[in-house]
């Protein structure tokens, strides 16, 4: 386990990794908004590139309703990821509740045409109860 990322999953050779922290200056708690910050990094430890095409999230508020989330890329790209090598990148996801998850996963081609979907590891969205 990684320590600056505390939820990881594996999916063939591609591991996902996020850390996540709640943003109390960007929350608004009277107006029943709450606001994360999640950090991802995408390793390749396979021996041929990986592109990320699109993404799929399940995020579920504290009570209980999902929202599924669909895009292409993430922020804006679809990178290749070499062999060895990682991408990183920090979003952001606002909630009408002080707590809930999220966890989904990217949809991934190999060098050699293959697809597949790597899974991104359910993650709390939690530590609002501190915000005033």
């Amino acid at each position: 386990m990684n320590a600056f990322f505390p939820h990881a999953a594996q999916t063939r050779d591609v591991t996902v990794r996020v850390a996540v922290s709640f943003l109390a200056e960007q929350s608004e708690p009277r107006q029943g908004r709450w606001f994360w910050a999640y950090h991802i990094r995408i390793e390749n430890g396979g021996s041929q590139p990986v592109q990320l095409i699109s993404r799929h999230w399940k995020i579920t508020d504290g009570h209980g309703v999902r929202h599924d989330v669909r895009g292409e890329g993430v922020v804006g790209e679809q990178p290749v990821i070499a062999p060895g090598e990682s991408y990183d990148y920090v979003s952001g996801c606002p909630l009408r509740t002080p707590t809930g998850a999220m966890e989904g996963t990217f949809q991934m081609i190999v060098g050699d045409g293959s697809a597949f979907d790597a899974a991104i590891p359910r993650f709390p969205l939690a530590g609002a109860a501190v915000a005033r």
